[in-house]
């Protein structure tokens, strides 16, 4: 079974940007379509974005044309880079399998102040 790390989370101010990763172990990602969640707090986890085993994205309207996915196949990783960041945006970060989900890492915080 593929264990999956989130990193890259942190505070940043609005209108900034960050990059998330996703690291796989266990397994090669390249296999799997995967999707980007996040979960603020007392909410449930909210589909952010996904990224086909072929590479075909597709985003939550809220976040389309800020946020773009992408994957490095030799690192085993897949990427969320976020721009034009909102207080909105704020909310812990968590990578999944699609369409079956494995167990959830423990995502990353990013924080975004106004």
């Amino acid at each position: 079974q593929v264990q999956l790390e989130e990193s890259g989370g942190g505070l940043v101010q609005a209108g900034g940007s960050l990059r998330l990763s996703c690291a796989g172990s266990g397994r090669t990602l390249s296999t799997y379509a995967m999707g980007w969640f996040r979960r603020a707090p007392g909410k449930e986890h909210e589909f952010v974005g996904a990224i086909s085993w072929r590479g075909n994205t597709n985003y939550a309207d809220s976040v389309k044309s800020r946020f773009t996915i992408s994957r490095d196949t030799a690192r085993n990783t897949v990427f969320l880079q976020m721009n034009s960041l909102k207080p909105e945006d704020t909310a812990s970060y968590y990578c999944n399998t699609l369409p079956f989900y494995v167990d959830w890492g423990q995502g990353t915080q990013v924080t975004v102040s106004s």
